[in-house]
């Protein structure tokens, strides 16, 4: 299972000083003979080869009704494909030294595969069969299913499980990115090999394919070895019809009872998607308030000064169909009113007067200094390299974002701070038994566990 590839977080933290001036990255684009294209950067000093690929659609593609079967396809793709039944299979990457895996996220089907050089025709042909001819036997799927329940029922005991899940499936409620990923009981019991079929065949299709590679390997291999692993799927895959989501129940506070003795906390409001021109200048607002260290300024505030968690954290979530500006941290029962106030009194200084030139400063040389930290293996420039795909992003946008970043004023991030930094707009999320809070919903269930009962 690899991490799930939500794109701006590798970006984040890319770049150091030193190499602003010159190339961060030596990337390579082409389209193979089948017309994949394909973004590549060679490293010849170890006989490693990374593939991170992405098929837009992602769990978008789960039936309404049975949430859960792409995690199901993620977890079987390589449980047997063609002749090779799942023991085979694994055998064959465990006694090659292959990494394979799939993660079903909201908006693509992520894939990564790590082998070694003299291994690689080996490991590029696991992947195709994969793909392109999975088994989904009968005790596979019943495994996988069993595994997947395990895990469900394990997480609904899980406070901070049942904080996101309470999040997401409130703030998108009547969209898709409200549905649980990993499905629920009833989903699990419901789906069959025929379901898991269907969503590969619409969602594998290498008009929504993006592909790159990393390591030890030539441009004219590795177009061979893409056109080999990919060429035989469909052309198109099957077309979504999605929408946009508008950020559900602004300004209210949800509660879903727990006996515990914290409370966790997420809150959320709209963010600022990834093709914006004010992005850079929203990251470094970020990092300043709560995307940093220990002088975040909700960091200072909640634990340095006061000691009222353990920790805290803002982050920016550009998806495809929503952008998100969401706070989590967990705290006592009896402190949740106080932190509430400071999360809503930092929120109107940065609307109100915005950073310090020394905080922009120290802001923008982290953002500028991490680069190097995050490249480290040929598997992270992959994976890097898919998000910025995904992302829209050219070719030479890494080898860019320094200057971007560092071109960012106070200006720009006063402006930027009075457009997302909007009290009213906060939802507030809170799963534990917090003391002296108003609630406007209370919860008996986390939302989108069951199926919704027959009218």
């Amino acid at each position: 299972m690899i991490r799930t590839l939500f794109t701006c977080a590798f970006i984040f933290m890319m770049t150091a000083p030193a190499m602003a001036a010159q190339k961060v990255l030596d990337i390579k684009t082409f389209q193979t003979p089948a017309g994949i294209t394909v973004w590549l950067v060679e490293d010849h000093s170890v006989p490693v080869v990374s593939l991170n690929f992405s098929f837009e659609g992602g769990l978008a593609y789960d039936p309404a009704d049975k949430p859960g079967v792409a995690r199901l396809v993620s977890i079987l793709l390589d449980e047997g494909a063609e002749n090779l039944g799942s023991q085979d299979f694994q055998e064959k990457l465990s006694n090659n030294a292959i990494s394979l895996g799939f993660t079903a996220g909201r908006d693509a089907f992520f894939g990564e595969l790590r082998t070694l050089r003299d291994n690689r025709d080996l490991a590029f042909d696991l992947l195709r069969m994969a793909l392109a001819s999975p088994r989904f036997d009968a005790d596979a799927i019943e495994r996988m299913k069993n595994a997947n329940v395990a895990q469900i029922q394990r997480d609904q005991g899980d406070p901070s499980w049942l904080s996101a899940r309470t999040f997401n499936g409130m703030l998108f409620e009547g969209h898709g990115y409200s549905q649980p990923g990993y499905g629920h009981l009833a989903s699990m019991a419901s789906i069959t090999r025929k379901d898991l079929l269907a969503f590969t065949q619409a969602q594998f299709g290498r008009d929504v394919l993006k592909v790159s590679i990393a390591g030890d390997v030539t441009q004219a291999e590795a177009s061979a070895l893409i056109d080999k692993t990919f060429a035989s799927l469909p052309e198109k895959a099957t077309k979504l019809e999605t929408v946009d989501a508008t950020l559900q129940y602004p300004g209210k506070t949800i509660l879903l009872p727990l006996d515990t003795p914290q409370t966790y906390i997420a809150v959320g409001a709209p963010g600022i998607r990834r093709d914006d021109k004010d992005w850079h200048s929203a990251v470094v607002m970020n990092f300043i308030m709560g995307g940093g260290d220990f002088d975040a300024w909700l960091m200072h505030e909640i634990r340095e000064k006061r000691g009222l968690t353990y920790g805290v954290y803002s982050s920016l979530q550009s998806m495809k169909h929503a952008a998100l500006l969401q706070v989590s941290l967990s705290s006592s029962n009896e402190n949740v009113e106080q932190v509430l106030s400071i999360i809503r009194e930092q929120w109107k200084k940065m609307a109100d007067k915005g950073p310090s030139e020394q905080e922009l400063k120290n802001a923008k040389a982290y953002l500028t200094g991490s680069l190097m930290l995050e490249l480290t293996s040929t598997g992270d420039i992959a994976q890097v390299l898919n998000g910025l795909q995904r992302d829209g992003m050219d070719a030479d946008y890494i080898n860019r974002r320094n200057d971007m970043l560092n071109a960012v004023t106070l200006n720009d991030i006063k402006r930027i701070a009075k457009r997302l930094f909007k009290a009213a707009d906060l939802t507030t999320v809170l799963v534990g038994k917090p003391e002296n809070i108003k609630v406007d919903i209370l919860l008996d269930q986390p939302p989108g566990m069951a199926l919704p009962a027959a009218k």
